[in-house]
């Protein structure tokens, strides 16, 4: 089966998209795919692996933005190959959009970019599947107009992801109501249960975050009836180069899955 057809198949178990914040090295997503890749295996979840090439939204000019473009992508495409598992990353530019797509499966809009018109259709132009983060400041009614901005040059595979909504400077909150109408415009929905734990804006300039929250976002997600679960995860997210304050322990994804599985089959 086509692996959009698979993401959108109501009977099949949600599926999990997973894996580092970024390229961090050439050894590290490799022990978490592999890792992953056993672990969804055993439970019967289409795995898509997540990693982006290089992190263009920082808060600091000394922050770690990646190992280069085209070494990033390489191990991408070689991850994908190696383990015959589709691949997400994403793109933060118009021109990025056919060069990212030799080397994934998903071309994922960060959240702050989703209203970018030239970044969506260059993206949706790929004919790859296009996974859009609803901005931190946008309603879940307003991703219907984001949508019809990839589906207006005739692709219609779309994925949208919550990742929560802004509360003050420095929070987040995760409107639940967001799933089911999302749903209505014929996408697939994604929770996003690292970032919708994110606390931005701190003064010392790294974000913050709740991640002994993760499983409660995430086992409401899936009574609401979420289609898929994004997260990222690393073996040890205290020396994660980014985003490691909201990140799930590797070892710990395990044990969350089998939970959600659970309220996934009890529906």
């Amino acid at each position: 089966m086509e692996l959009y057809s698979k993401l959108k198949d109501k009977s099949n178990n949600f599926f999990l998209m997973a894996g580092p914040c970024v390229i961090e090295n050439e050894e590290m997503p490799f022990e978490i795919c592999e890792q992953l890749k056993q672990i969804c295996d055993r439970l019967g979840i289409n795995l898509i692996f997540k990693a982006s090439y290089r992190k263009a939204n920082r808060s600091k000019i000394d922050s770690f933005s990646g190992i280069g473009d085209e070494k990033a992508l390489n191990i991408l495409g070689q991850i994908r190959k190696k383990y015959q598992l589709p691949v997400v990353t994403d793109i933060h530019s118009a021109h990025e959009a056919a060069i990212a797509a030799e080397y994934v499966d998903i071309l994922q809009i960060p959240a702050f970019l989703c209203r970018q018109t030239d970044l969506l259709l260059a993206a949706a132009q790929t004919n790859k599947i296009v996974n859009i983060k609803k901005g931190q400041f946008l309603s879940a009614q307003s991703m219907k107009h984001v949508a019809d901005k990839v589906k207006s040059v005739g692709n219609n595979k779309i994925l949208l992801t919550d990742r929560g909504t802004m509360f003050g400077y420095q929070d987040l909150i995760v409107d639940y109501r967001s799933i089911p109408i999302m749903q209505s415009f014929d996408c697939p929905v994604v929770m996003d249960i690292t970032h919708s734990l994110q606390q931005p804006n701190q003064s010392e300039g790294v974000s913050g975050g709740l991640p002994q929250m993760i499983e409660t976002i995430a086992k409401a997600a899936i009574a609401v009836g979420v289609d898929g679960i994004f997260m990222e995860t690393h073996p040890n997210p205290a020396q994660a180069l980014s985003d490691g304050k909201n990140m799930l322990v590797l070892d710990k994804v395990e044990a969350l899955l089998e939970k959600l599985i659970r309220i996934r089959q009890a529906l």
